[in-house]
């Protein structure tokens, strides 16, 4: 796996990162919105830069058929891992699909979905334009695109509640930062890449805020606890509303982008 970039933080990410509060609450928000707008089960989904699953195997789990889409061995392995846990049911919806997402319609054959899925992978790449593409192309008409990243609109917001100052100052101006996870990240808008899938043939329908309330505890030094079921359920809730309301969806450090394919396929 010396190629893999992800060899060294699946770990972090799969076992630690979705076992946190802020883990839970990012899973339990994008299930949530999802399920506005997915066509009905067992429809198909295409999960690009899935991961280890967090995100589509509760909806194999609810009757989905769902493709897992990944370059990374390592989150391939740990997705296979999650999938020995899961009802043998829901694990025979599951396929498994090693490759990157900017050759994704290649990767499974020209086949076409009721819904394609690309949460927190845009905010690694250069640029988004490939990768979106793909996504709009892989869906059927009248399928979902649901688009997942980071907002550039609050950039300031973490470094802000650091007490970073002179960082949170050249943020406002800024699309890139050092995520989280130490990795390199960039960020988009909601009017971008709204323009981006329409013009593709993706209308967009609605958008989201995902964190808000549990990025500004982490930021600023609280720390939730994650056995707490009472207040982890009561955070996820709130979480829930404040990411259809605004002024708080704008305030989101990452937002979820929901559109429909309703035409011909176009490119720029």
């Amino acid at each position: 796996m010396g190629d893999d970039a992800w060899a060294g933080l699946a770990d972090l990410f799969a076992d630690e990162a979705y076992a946190s509060v802020k883990g839970y609450v990012r899973t339990y928000v994008m299930h949530q919105q999802l399920l506005e707008h997915l066509p009905a089960p067992p429809a198909t989904v295409l999960d690009v830069g899935g991961g280890a699953g967090h995100q589509s195997f509760p909806l194999a789990q609810a009757g989905y058929d769902v493709t897992l889409l990944d370059p990374s061995p390592a989150m391939l392995d740990k997705a296979r891992q999650r999938l020995r846990r899961l009802p043998e049911e829901a694990r025979q919806r599951v396929t498994l699909v090693e490759a990157s997402g900017e050759d994704a319609e290649a990767a499974v054959a020209g086949r076409r979905f009721g819904a394609v899925l690309c949460h927190g992978v845009l905010g690694y790449l250069d640029q988004p334009e490939p990768m979106v593409d793909q996504l709009c192309r892989c869906a059927v008409d009248d399928g979902v695109v649901s688009i997942m990243t980071s907002n550039a609109h609050a950039m300031a917001v973490r470094p802000a509640l650091e007490r970073r100052w002179d960082d949170a100052l050249a943020a406002f101006d800024s699309r890139r930062e050092i995520g989280v996870l130490g990795v390199p990240g960039r960020a988009d808008t909601v009017e971008e890449l709204s323009e981006l899938i329409r013009r593709r043939g993706v209308e967009p329908v609605r958008w989201y805020g995902v964190w808000l309330f549990v990025d500004w505890l982490e930021f600023g030094g609280t720390e939730l606890d994650a056995s707490d079921s009472k207040e982890v359920a009561a955070t996820a809730a709130v979480e829930l509303e404040a990411g259809r309301r605004d002024p708080y969806r704008r305030l989101s450090r990452v937002f979820h982008l929901v559109g429909r394919k309703v035409g011909a396929e176009t490119t720029d």
